[in-house]
């Protein structure tokens, strides 16, 4: 049997795609199965404190890049939990401290990029996190009523006054440019994973950099959306699984797989979606099939949570797992999946995961 140092440092080429929580969260169990991690990270937030500081210092927003860091890390939960310290008050009221250590690195770096860098090397990250663009936007979004509004953090409660479902949503500037990095982790990946997250807001915007949907085209790695076990209030209200991928494509993403959860919610937390206007995604083969994606069902839910959330190590286990079905390889790095795969099942049979 491999050490897990060197199964992990063996592992595949994976880039995940995305922002917000989904993307933090599913990080956390690819750590698990793979050192060759890129965590490729939307830059369009403007709200709370990533939306102070893009607007006091004109620095790329930091908080889902804060987020994805700590995902990777393998620090302690002291600094963990003081970089995620937020201030109760004073002209620092609300803002996360892992904010503040990232906009102070980058104030003593050559760029933004070296201050992640810098801030992934302070905490022994695995793998690398890097911004989808480095250029100023703004995501707008478009309802079917023909109405707009500009602003990442506007979409939710205009959404919410208008009733109204989501057309498009598009960057402005439009086709901003692609930071290079990042197209050249998909053109090295085994296994590229968008998802889950906020399907508008943390997906798609990434598809709007120029070059990005190009290079997911083009790319002969595994592509999997790793679908919302629910539907999310002020995006995606009564969206099935194919209307989310469908979505996705008409923003010029493009798929190989659908993973979708099979674990049952509970009534309670059906009364709590609910009131939201939210529901577990339903997911029909049939609408798949004809799209010529392949929709595969597994275990996701985290049944830690009394909210709905996917399973890190679950998740991960269910990706490398796929792609052991789809791509299997042969000799050591089959050996090396192999061993990854055992691990994660005695890690989530211990409930260590």
């Amino acid at each position: 049997m491999l050490t897990s140092d060197i199964s992990r440092g063996s592992g595949l080429n994976i880039v995940a795609i995305g922002g917000g929580t989904g993307l933090s969260a599913m990080l956390r169990g690819l750590k698990m199965c793979s050192e060759n991690i890129t965590a490729i990270v939307t830059v369009a937030d403007d709200g709370g404190g990533s939306g102070v500081l893009r607007h006091d210092l004109g620095i790329l927003p930091p908080g889902d890049i804060r987020n994805c860091i700590l995902a990777l890390a393998n620090t302690e939960p002291t600094m963990e939990r003081l970089l995620n310290y937020r201030f109760p008050e004073g002209v620092n009221a609300g803002q996360s401290f892992g904010n503040l250590f990232l906009a102070a690195l980058n104030g003593i770096s050559a760029s933004f990029d070296d201050a992640i860098a810098r801030m992934s090397e302070v905490l022994a990250v695995t793998g690398r996190v890097v911004p989808v663009s480095h250029e100023n936007v703004r995501l707008e979004a478009t309802f079917e009523n023909g109405a707009s509004v500009l602003g990442e953090s506007s979409i939710f409660q205009f959404k919410k006054d208008q009733r109204c479902p989501i057309r498009s949503v598009r960057l402005l500037p439009e086709m901003p440019q692609a930071n290079a990095e990042a197209l050249d982790a998909i053109a090295r990946a085994d296994l590229l994973v968008f998802g889950p997250g906020s399907l508008y807001t943390s997906i798609i915007p990434n598809f709007l950099v120029d070059g990005i949907a190009r290079a997911v085209r083009a790319s002969t790695a595994l592509r999997v959306y790793a679908c919302n076990i629910m539907t999310q209030e002020g995006e995606t209200e009564g969206y099935s699984g194919y209307d989310h991928a469908a979505a996705i494509a008409a923003h010029g993403g493009v798929m190989d797989v659908c993973l979708a959860n099979c674990m049952p919610i509970t009534e309670e937390q059906k009364r709590l979606y609910a009131f939201e206007g939210a529901s577990a995604t339903y997911c029909d083969s049939t609408l798949f099939a004809r799209a010529g994606i392949d929709l595969r069902f597994a275990p996701l839910l985290d049944s830690r949570s009394p909210k709905v959330r996917h399973h890190p190590l679950r998740l991960a286990r269910a990706l490398l797992s796929l792609y052991i079905d789809k791509h299997p390889r042969g000799g050591l790095p089959g050996e090396v999946d192999a061993a990854l795969l055992h691990r994660m099942d005695t890690l989530l049979s211990e409930g260590l995961g």
